[in-house]
C-alpha cells in the first residue's frame, strides 16, 4: 500500500493507493495547527489504522503547505506548528520507516507529470493559482530538487517596476515577509485586490468573472491588468526553465478566458519570436496533491 497525505490549513486528507496508483479509499480529519505533538500523533494514528486494516506497513508521502529546506525543516504559514520542525524525521522515528515529504504544489506538479496532463512531456511545470501562487518542475517524471528547496517559487518573485508604474499599483507586503510578490496580485485574492484598485467592489471572484464576461468596464480593466501581470509571472517560468508544458491548477484555472488568453500574455514578456508552451488545466484537479505525495513515497521506497 502507498499512503498519500495532503496537509491543509483546516484538514488532513489520507488517501490509500495500490502500486498502480488506484485510489482505494480516503479519510479526512481536522488539522491541528497549534500543537506539533498533536499534529504528529494525528498523522501517526491515521497511518497506524491503515496499516492495521491492510496488514502491511505502507509507504508514506506527505505534501505540506509551505517549504522544506535542505535540513528537512518546514516553513508554513497555514500550519504554524510545523515551523522549524522536521516532520519527515519525527514522523519517521515514530513509525519506524522512511517518509517522503514535499511542498504540496510540487506534489501537484509531480502527479500531473507522471500520469496526468503532462504524461507525454519531458519537462513539466505545474503551477497552482488559488489562494496562493506556487509550483514546481518535474523532469522525466522526477521532481527537480534545488539546493534549498525554493526553486519554482514564481509567486514570490517581485513585481517589476515597469508593471507597478504602468498600473500605479501599491507595493504590497507579502505574508512571506517580502514586498511586492507576484502572489499578492495574481492569486485569487489578488484578482479582487486589482478590481478594487480600479474602483470595483465585487465580493468574490465568480461575480467578478461574470462582470468581465458581460463587458463591465472596471472588471475588464482589472482582468486586462491581471493577465498582463500573470503573463509576466509565467514568463519568468519560461525564461528560467523553458518547460515543454505548463499545467495549471487551483480555482483561477477554472476561468476559461484566463487559460485561453494566457499564452498570448506570456509572449508579451518573452523575446521576439519565442513562444509560450502549451497551457492546460490539471487532469486530476484537487486530487493531484495527494496523488503526488503518494508518487513521492513510491519513488522513495523503490530507490
Amino acid at each position: 500500500m502507498i499512503y498519500g497525505l495532503d496537509i491543509g490549513g483546516t484538514k488532513i486528507e489520507l488517501a490509500i493507493f495500490n502500486q498502480q496508483l488506484e485510489r482505494l479509499e480516503c479519510q479526512r480529519v481536522p488539522t491541528p495547527t497549534d500543537s506539533y505533538s498533536e499534529f504528529i500523533d494525528t498523522l501517526a494514528d491515521l497511518i497506524t489504522q491503515a496499516d492495521t486494516k491492510y496488514g502491511i506497513a505502507g509507504a508514506i508521502g506527505v505534501g505540506i503547505p509551505g517549504l522544506v529546506n535542505a535540513e528537512g525543516k518546514s516553513l508554513s504559514a497555514n500550519v504554524p506548528c510545523l515551523n522549524n520542525k522536521n516532520v519527515a524525521a519525527d514522523l519517521g522515528a515514530k513509525l519506524d520507516r522512511k517518509i517522503a515529504i514535499e511542498n504540496d504544489c510540487r506534489c501537484f506538479a509531480l502527479s500531473e507529470a507522471v500520469d496526468g496532463a503532462g504524461k507525454n512531456y519531458t519537462n513539466v511545470y505545474g503551477a497552482i493559482l488559488g489562494t496562493g501562487a506556487a509550483g514546481g518542475l518535474s523532469i522525466n517524471g522526477k521532481l527537480y530538487f534545488s539546493r534549498q528547496g525554493i526553486a519554482g517559487e514564481y509567486g514570490h518573485l517581485q513585481l517589476p517596476a515597469i508593471l507597478q508604474q504602468k498600473y500605479q499599483l501599491p507595493i504590497k507586503k507579502c505574508g512571506c515577509g517580502l514586498h511586492s510578490c507576484f502572489e499578492g496580485y495574481i492569486s485569487g485574492p489578488g484578482i479582487l485586490y486589482l478590481n478594487k484598485h480600479f474602483g470595483g467592489d465585487s465580493a468574490d471572484v465568480p461575480s467578478l468573472v461574470k462582470q468581465w464576461q458581460a463587458g463591465d468596464k472596471v472588471a475588464t480593466t482589472a482582468f486586462e491588468c491581471y493577465l498582463d501581470l500573470l503573463g509576466a509571472s509565467f514568463a519568468t517560468i519560461v525564461m528560467s526553465y523553458d518547460p515543454d508544458i505548463i499545467i495549471v491548477g487551483g480555482g483561477v484555472s477554472l476561468i476559461d478566458k484566463v487559460i485561453e488568453q494566457l499564452p498570448h500574455s506570456i509572449e508579451q514578456h518573452l523575446f521576439t519570436n519565442f513562444t509560450a508552451p502549451p497551457i492546460v488545466r490539471a487532469h486530476f484537479g484537487d486530487a493531484s496533491g495527494v496523488r503526488g505525495a503518494a508518487i513521492l513515497a513510491r519513488q522513495l521506497n523503490n530507490e
